[in-house]
């Protein structure tokens, strides 16, 4: 399995990035997509979580602006990011868990996307 991510870049505060997290393999089943976050000198932090019957938790940092999302037949999760502010400058990563097989099953992290906000 191989997970590849997208949309990160850089943009003035008030404005929206859409980051992806896409999975590549056999892939029968994944359990749960989880966003994280590090900036600099900062612990990695959740961000968005999403399981695979659609129920989301959300660090109280980004809720109401971040919306976590998954597309179960492209093994893809997305997440959308609104009114961001230079306090959410980080590298975000896609992290999935429990990620079945015909091999069984394992977590796997994407290799993380910068998000940079400028004031």
């Amino acid at each position: 399995v191989q997970l590849v991510e997208s949309g990160g870049g850089s943009v003035q505060a008030g404005g929206s990035l859409r980051l992806s997290c896409v999975a590549s393999g056999n892939i029968f089943s994944i359990s749960r997509t989880e966003w994280y976050r590090q900036g600099p000198g900062k612990e990695r932090e959740l961000v968005a979580s999403v399981n695979k019957r659609g129920v989301t938790n959300y660090a109280g940092s980004v809720r109401g602006r971040f919306t976590i999302s998954r597309d179960d037949a492209k093994n893809a999760a997305f997440l959308e990011m609104n009114i961001l502010n230079p306090e959410d400058t980080a590298k975000y990563y896609c992290f999935l868990v429990r990620v079945v097989t015909e091999d069984g099953w394992s977590d796997y992290w994407g290799q993380g996307t910068q998000v940079t906000v400028s004031a």
